[in-house]
């Protein structure tokens, strides 16, 4: 299970199986329920792009993952 939140304005890709497995989207808001002490459950409400939806949808963590590594950043100067 994922253990660190995406946070908001995160560009991710769906990778649940259902319909809207391989889009892309942005996260709008992070919630979390407090399942278990050791181990918090968050959900996304992503934006998609792509979708005939234009509302955003609420993914569980284990649903997305991010489009891009987390530790990329840009370089100064570009």
């Amino acid at each position: 299970m994922q253990t660190n939140v995406l946070p908001l304005d995160s560009l991710v890709d769906v990778t649940s199986y259902g319909p809207f497995r391989g889009l892309k989207g942005t996260i709008r808001q992070v919630d979390t329920i407090e399942a278990l002490p050791d181990e918090p459950c968050y959900f996304y409400l992503v934006a998609l792009e792509g979708a005939q939806i234009k509302e955003p949808l609420w993914f569980e963590c284990a649903e997305v993952e991010p489009a891009a590594p987390l530790s990329v950043a840009a370089q100064p100067g570009e």
